[in-house]
């Protein structure tokens, strides 16, 4: 059996470039229980119940919406509560946190480790996850070249996503 660790996302050169993750909130929530048992991992009910309410979410889901969500099915819910659950699901690698809109969206591998960068639509809030392993490695490499040692990789690209751009001429010549 191969370590969750050391899992890279692999893809064929000809889909690398274009892999979309279609939208399972279901298979996403299974896959995510599968791995805590493999790893030996708690899932309690409510790190579940956050995991779900990130999974139900096509977009970025802030903190405190969440916490707005619980508040309906449980009286107790706080912010401690739902930071910690966050916390958890974020140290495990099964959603990722956008520092730039302070969101969370959840992991289209959550059984392998990796960094990869999103492309964020500052129309529709889209996030499109790019699971390419060469962005990171280059990062990586970079750094290291330069004698720095790199603890962790956000890679956020702000713009229009292609709907959005069609709709409006807004993404008319504003590419980098």
């Amino acid at each position: 059996m191969r370590d969750w660790r050391y899992h890279l996302c692999q893809m064929s050169h000809h889909t690398r470039n274009l892999h979309d993750h279609p939208h399972d909130a279901r298979g996403f929530v299974d896959a995510v229980a599968a791995a805590c048992e493999l790893r030996g991992l708690r899932l309690t009910p409510l790190r579940l119940r956050v995991l779900e309410l990130i999974a139900d979410t096509p977009k970025p889901v802030k903190a405190y919406e969440l916490l707005d969500r619980l508040k309906d099915e449980r009286s107790g819910a706080a912010p401690p509560t739902v930071y910690r659950a966050l916390d958890f699901l974020l140290e495990n690698h099964f959603i990722h946190k956008l520092e730039s809109i302070n969101a969370f969206v959840g992991c289209h591998h959550p059984n392998e480790l990796h960094q990869v960068p999103f492309l964020i639509c500052d129309e529709c809030s889209a996030a499109i996850e790019i699971c390419d392993e060469r962005v990171a490695r280059l990062l990586g490499e970079q750094a290291r070249e330069r004698g720095f040692r790199p603890r962790s990789q956000t890679l956020e690209v702000r713009g229009l996503c292609s709907g959005c751009a069609l709709a409006g001429d807004g993404g008319a010549g504003s590419e980098t």
